[in-house]
């Protein structure tokens, strides 16, 4: 295969300096030591240490004492009523420090990148176009969620990036919701379930009661389920219902790179992997962002949705149905014949196409493309969204060969029909080079989405699970190539 890629000399390596105040826990116990350390102190004493800490740390924070009050007001239930009416200012302010951590959001990763057009195009001169890139960043204990890089793309299509702002921070969450008994009896009972346990799960929901709470029910309920396999996919099933909708804002004055979607909610304290962003073209010609991605509590995964329209408040929700399943989901750009359709890899295998007139429910799969060529025999997924050409729907693959490397290919598809296959690189349209094989995960290239621009098709990747780098190829070349017949 003679395709002309050209591989950017741009690379982002995770930036361990980025780093968010979380809440530090150190259970009850422990918790009350602490409190009791700090309440025997002298007032002037616990002045000192405080503003010796704020010296240290309020470089990294614009609002350093709201987060102290924030923290501190997640223990205060470990104090005394009287302690909590006399107590100071700066000793309130004091534990709330004592309760929080720095945690390194690109520690270890920053990976798996996706590329979509800036809503705001102020500033982009004539063949430039400003997008936005997200990216998977991972820290401590490999918890993952989602950063985010301005980028400008010149008439040549070499990406040039915004300086990234130091004072990093996670969105406030808003309507955090529950789910109502009543709604829930009825998903319930139209599961197949073993014989009382139905009964079991509703004896003990509340009224309303969240994601945890179902959780802490299901530990209980599901203790009369023999098989682990069995017991496994009840709770999977049963918790894939469960609702886990909030919402995010971020201030105003805040730069793209200083804002986090980090986990929130039980189902995804683990990780939130692999965002693929799309503009999506509403039937009424407004643009929206959606991102799918993976919510991972540590034992199951559950397929979510991101919708935005600016990037400053984002709402959260679960992908329902019997289709949204595993890892792999990516959102067509638009509708295709009034129906909104989706790409899966429910068997972890192949390729599937899923159509819904409800873009959170997902009932049917039909198989779209299996592993065809060597480099691709173990498995064959999706590297993001669908793109638009003129020839047809343009889908950046990803297959995975012998040594478990994984390549990136590509496919075309019907614009009318995009469950028929219109051609297929024979040939891997990148490979890890030798200076990419050696990261976290060896021997790995993978993208979650690509863009147009300047005639080339532009490309994110990562870089074996540890960084990522950025490549091009002529548009009209490759389509030509995944045409070329055998």
């Amino acid at each position: 295969m003679s395709l002309s890629v050209t591989r950017l000399n741009v690379r982002l390596n995770p930036d361990y300096k980025k780093v968010i105040p979380r809440f530090f826990n150190t259970g009850d116990a422990r918790s009350q030591i602490l409190i009791n350390r700090i309440l025997e102190m002298q007032e002037n004493e616990a002045t000192t240490l405080l503003h010796q800490v704020f010296y240290e740390f309020s470089i990294s924070y614009k609002n350093i004492d709201e987060i102290f009050i924030k923290h501190f007001k997640q223990i205060r239930h470990l104090l005394k009523e009287e302690e909590q009416l006399t107590l100071s200012e700066d000793k309130k302010l004091l534990i709330g420090a004592y309760f929080t951590m720095e945690y390194s959001i690109e520690a270890a990763a920053l990976f798996n990148p996706s590329i979509v057009e800036d809503p705001d195009q102020r500033g982009a001169g004539i063949g430039q176009k400003k997008v936005i890139v997200s990216f998977r960043a991972t820290g401590e204990s490999h918890i993952s969620s989602i950063v985010f890089r301005q980028g400008l793309l010149d008439e040549d299509a070499v990406i040039h990036f915004e300086t990234s702002g130091k004072f990093i921070r996670e969105g406030l969450v808003t309507q955090q919701k529950k789910d109502n008994k009543a709604d829930f009896k009825d998903l319930l009972g139209q599961m197949v379930l073993p014989k009382g346990l139905y009964a079991i799960i509703v004896d003990q929901l509340k009224e309303e009661f969240s994601y945890k709470e179902i959780e802490s029910v299901l530990k209980n309920a599901l203790l009369s389920v023999e098989s682990p396999t069995e017991k496994k996919k009840i709770k999977i099933d049963i918790l894939r219902m469960a609702n886990t909708n909030y919402e995010l804002h971020f201030p105003v004055d805040s730069l793209l790179s200083e804002r986090v979607i980090f986990p929130v909610t039980r189902a995804e304290k683990n990780g939130i992997e692999d965002a693929r962003f799309v503009q999506f073209a509403e039937d009424d010609g407004s643009l929206t962002y959606y991102a799918t991605y993976t919510a991972y509590d540590g034992s199951f995964i559950l397929p979510q949705l991101i919708t935005t329209t600016d990037f400053l408040h984002f709402k959260i929700a679960p992908l329902h149905g019997k289709a949204a399943v595993n890892k792999n989901l990516a959102l067509f750009p638009r509708k295709i014949n009034g129906q909104y359709a989706m790409l899966s890899r429910i068997d972890n295998i192949n390729n599937y196409i899923m159509f819904s007139d409800d873009i959170f429910v997902w009932e049917e799969a039909t198989l779209l493309q299996r592993p065809k060529y060597p480099w691709e025999f173990i498995q064959i997924g999706n590297a993001g969204s669908p793109i638009e050409t003129s020839k047809g729907w343009l889908v950046i693959t990803h297959g995975v060969g012998a040594m478990r490397k994984y390549c990136l290919g590509a496919s075309l598809f019907d614009l009318n029909n995009p469950t028929i296959e219109l051609g297929r690189l024979k040939e891997p349209l990148l490979v890890p080079n030798e200076d990419e094989r050696d990261g976290y995960v060896p021997n790995v290239v993978y993208s979650c989405g690509s863009i147009i621009h300047a005639d080339r098709l532009f490309i994110p990747y990562a870089v074996s699970d540890h960084a990522s780098s950025f490549a091009t190829v002529p548009l009209q070349e490759l389509l030509d190539e995944i045409m070329r017949k055998s």
